[in-house]
Parts: C-alpha cells; sequence; structure tokens
C-alpha cells in the first residue's frame, strides 16, 4: 500500500492519479490518494475515472476540511 499526496495539483490530478497506478502501484496493489476538495464534483468524477479505467474503489472519504482520500486498487 502506498500513499500519494495530489493535493499540490488542484483540481488536475486525473491525469496524474492514473499514470501513478499504471506505473507505480503492482497488479492489485492499494493506493491512497488525497486530493484538494475544492467543488465537491471532483469526488464523483474521480470515482468514475478510477471505475473507467477498470480499477476498483474500495473507499472515498473526506480527510480534513479542505482535503479528500480514496483508496483504489489496481485491476489485476
Amino acid at each position: 500500500m502506498k500513499r500519494y499526496d495530489l493535493r499540490h495539483l488542484k483540481d488536475d490530478f486525473y491525469d496524474k492519479m492514473l499514470t501513478i497506478i499504471k506505473k507505480d502501484l503492482s497488479k492489485k496493489e492499494v493506493g491512497i490518494f488525497i486530493f484538494e476538495i475544492g467543488d465537491f464534483s471532483h469526488i464523483q468524477k474521480s470515482a468514475d475515472v478510477v471505475k473507467k479505467a477498470g480499477h476498483e474503489l474500495l473507499n472515498s472519504l473526506k480527510f480534513n476540511e479542505a482535503d479528500w482520500t480514496i483508496v483504489v486498487r489496481k485491476k489485476g
């Protein structure tokens, strides 16, 4: 399991997240991604992006007042 902080990317983190999943995670490995909530549409969009790429969203929760985390398992 690895943790990735994408908050510095603001609302432009989707491509970076998918690149990390593809290159840094082994098959069926879990990654935890933290990003800024900003507008709440990023929460649903991040889930949609993960699903569309064929990976499994294990959890999605508020980390603190400004940030959100998602837990993703890379497809096997």
